[in-house]
């Protein structure tokens, strides 16, 4: 069982930036997994942000944060990361990250095993 552990959230201008962390523990090596972020708004489904392989070399990003989003991972500290730049008010919500066991495709919620509890991000205009 793997446990995830996000942070870095918080409140920040239109324009901003924000890095997200998110730390595990438990389960296999961190770099079985292929990993994840997420968020979902207010009022709206949960949709896909970016992911990226077990040992950093490939990463997909949704088409709304490519050029301004970065994902990254430090498997010797066992931790993913979301650097988030020119932020928009549109990229409001809550932020989790995931880890999926290696099956399925890696832009879709439901093949993920393992989920954090969210940080919040607000971005204001």
């Amino acid at each position: 069982q793997v446990q995830l552990v996000e942070s870095g959230g918080g409140l920040v201008q239109a324009g901003g930036s924000l890095r997200l962390s998110c730390a595990a523990s438990g389960g296999r090596t961190f770099s079985s997994y292929p990993m994840g972020w997420f968020r979902q708004a207010p009022r709206k489904e949960r949709e896909f942000v970016a992911t990226i392989s077990r040992y950093g070399a490939n990463t997909v990003y949704t088409d709304s944060v490519k050029g301004r989003f970065t994902i990254s991972r430090d498997n010797a500290k066992n931790t993913v990361y979301l650097q988030m730049n020119s932020l928009k008010p549109e990229d409001t919500a809550l932020y989790y990250c995931a880890a999926n066991n290696g099956l399925g495709s890696l832009t879709l919620d439901y093949t993920y095993d393992y989920w954090g509890q969210g940080t919040q991000v607000t971005v204001s205009s």
